[in-house]
């Protein structure tokens, strides 16, 4: 099992990224019945800053310290049995995290034109994941038909960006109530959208463990499903595995995240229900709790 806690430091800044506190936890499990782990996931802090170390301009003239601090967030499931599911996830992982460093010009500014760029390159990033995994066949073909699920979250302050493909799920616990952000991309959930099953026969259909969406090395490239949203102070960003959303209920969750505990806490509290409902597949959990600050009139 892995944990990973984060609380950002106060800054001297007047940026409302920098100011803003995310309490932040992750945990994976196999689960009772898996043999190995196929999930992966990753939380990262990312940012640009500048500190002035020496001048003769009068004070006030340039910031002794500004700095804009965003989270990276990433739930990715594997899928194709034996190695090649975790390798999937941890190879897209990977390839998603070199893809952004090799990026240039990081924008750290989610107006409308930022925001769009970064969807844009989202996008483009998603898409090239099918030929690194492409590159992994070619060099060990027993890999053939491995894939992933990928749901990323960028939070810059009170801006929120989502990539999604697949079955793992993004939420926002806001105002006491869970809003899921993204849409399972499985046969049952089309089959609700063509009106063939209804909405509350997708947890039971057979088809709900069909994939209609996960990066792969072959076929057609994924369908990413994008949004970008603002969050409240006091919200709380949940990425999971459908290991959780299989065992739990989207009340059994809400109830969880409503007791506001530490993010770690909940991330526990979460494993620990799934397991107890059966732990049938992979689990893994990442929470972020926001405490934003208001913005100055």
């Amino acid at each position: 099992m892995t944990n990973v806690s984060t609380v950002n430091d106060a800054l001297d800044s007047e940026t409302i990224s920098s100011r803003t506190i995310v309490d932040l936890g992750a945990l994976s499990h196999r689960g009772k019945v898996r043999p190995n782990n196929e999930d992966s996931f990753l939380v990262t802090r990312l940012g640009r800053s500048m500190t002035t170390l020496l001048t003769n301009l009068p004070a006030g003239d340039v910031p002794n310290l500004y700095s804009e601090i965003g989270y990276g967030m990433i739930v990715a499931d594997g899928m194709s049995g034996a190695a090649g599911g975790e390798i999937a996830s941890q190879t897209a992982i990977r390839a998603l995290i070199d893809l952004a460093i090799q990026t240039p010009d990081w924008i750290l500014n989610l107006d409308d034109q930022g925001a769009d760029q970064v969807l844009h390159r989202m996008e483009e990033r998603f898409a090239r994941l099918k030929h690194t995994l492409a590159e992994c066949i070619q060099t060990d073909p027993g890999l053939a038909g491995m894939g992933t699920t990928m749901t990323m979250a960028i939070s810059l302050g009170a801006d929120l960006i989502i990539a999604h493909v697949g079955a793992s799920r993004a939420y926002l616990f806001t105002d006491g109530k869970l809003v899921p952000l993204t849409k399972d991309q499985t046969m049952a959930q089309l089959l609700a959208d063509l009106g063939v099953i209804s909405p509350e026969d997708i947890n039971t259909h057979h088809g709900r463990r069909v994939l209609t969406g996960v990066i792969t090395a072959e076929g057609q490239k994924a369908e990413v499903e994008l949004h970008r949203l603002h969050l409240l102070d006091g919200d709380q960003l949940l990425l999971c595995s459908d290991g959780l959303t299989e065992m739990l209920t989207d009340p059994k969750i809400a109830a969880v995240l409503e007791r506001q505990n530490p993010a770690t806490e909940s991330c526990l509290a979460l494993i620990d229900l799934a397991l107890e409902a059966g732990g049938k597949d992979n689990v893994t959990v990442i929470l972020a709790r926001y405490q934003i600050p208001l913005v100055s009139e």
